[in-house]
């Protein structure tokens, strides 16, 4: 997974590049084929603190944004939006009539 984190309006520091990163963890241990994220923070009339980003996977990609009065919490918002869809995507791409298959198979024989 590659990260890519940018700043409009304001510094992008280590602690918050490490907070990115160790919120983003999760997202790719739900779903392994992350290929790249593009990460921007912004702050808006400086009391709205506004996290997007971009997961390009196989096939698609998924969007997502959050906006809160403190940069830490949009970023755990953005996260758990995230976390979400990844799992959303997950779920429509797995097949669940495959163990009906396979019982089937394994009954006629």
């Amino acid at each position: 997974m590659q990260l890519d984190l940018s700043g409009h309006h304001v510094e992008v520091t280590e602690s918050m590049r490490g907070y990115v990163l160790k919120r983003f963890e999760r997202i790719s241990r739900h779903f392994e084929q992350v290929i790249d994220i593009h990460c921007v923070l912004t702050v808006e009339k400086k009391e709205r603190h506004k996290a997007e980003a971009t997961l390009m996977m196989r096939g698609n990609k998924i969007y997502a944004d959050a906006t809160e009065s403190n940069m830490y919490a949009a970023i755990d918002a953005l996260a758990d939006k995230l976390d979400r869809c990844v799992k959303k995507h997950k779920e429509k791409a797995s097949d669940h009539h495959a163990v009906d298959v396979i019982k089937a198979r394994s009954a006629a024989s």
